[in-house]
């Protein structure tokens, strides 16, 4: 909990309570329904919920924004940014229905009503719907592209267009070559000083 602290120092008491309750309510719904993997639950600050955060650092939701997370797993990145945008509406999709049952048991135990857990595919969720539509390394980036295209809202609320964010890993070229369109790549080493960062970054994907 004190590495999140570190990097985001004006939280609130509710966000220091929710962010502090994640490691015994992950551990719990792990043992039973595995959506962590055994060796990375104790790393669970670092590995999923910082670096969930780390989108925070590129953009700060306004209130009102409306925010799709494909491919949510356990609710990375959606739970974290949903404790720290308590004015912004997630959407946390998934197509393995046992992810989504503990997305919603976590949601409702930390009293977020900011977040709608659904198991859904990606190309099932509503069209012209969102601003920003997240993801955390499900596919590469043009396949990934492809499938959100139509989620858009025209609606702009935030100093970033309206797109995708795409927290990713290693080398990037060759995959971001294939999308024939603007993007910018945003290091994570810029903001979290610990090794795990040292390749992690942030896709943006304007939505045109």
């Amino acid at each position: 909990m004190q590495i999140i602290e570190k990097y985001f120092p004006s939280l609130t008491d509710t966000q220091k309570e929710r962010f502090g309750a994640l490691q015994s309510l992950y551990t719990e719904w792990n043992s039973k329904i595995n959506v962590i993997s055994r060796k990375d639950i104790d790393e669970l600050y670092t590995h999923h919920v910082l670096h969930s955060l780390g989108i925070a650092k590129v953009v700060s939701f306004q209130p009102m924004t409306m925010v799709l997370d494909v491919g949510t797993g356990g609710g990375f990145p959606g739970i974290p940014l949903a404790i720290m945008f308590e004015e912004v509406e997630f959407h946390l999709i998934d197509s393995i229905g046992k992810k989504i049952s503990v997305v919603k048991a976590i949601a409702e135990e930390l009293g977020l009503k900011n977040v709608k857990a659904e198991q859904l595919r990606a190309e099932q969720a509503p069209n012209s719907m969102y601003d920003f539509v997240l993801s955390r390394g499900v596919t590469r980036s043009l396949p990934f592209y492809e499938w959100v295209k139509n989620k858009f809202s025209k609606n702009e609320y935030n100093k970033l267009s309206n797109g995708i964010l795409h927290l990713k890993g290693g080398d990037l070229d060759e995959e971001l070559k294939e999308l024939k369109r603007k993007y910018k790549v945003y290091d994570l080493n810029k903001f979290f000083q610990e090794e795990f960062f040292e390749t992690k970054k942030v896709v943006y994907i304007p939505r045109f």
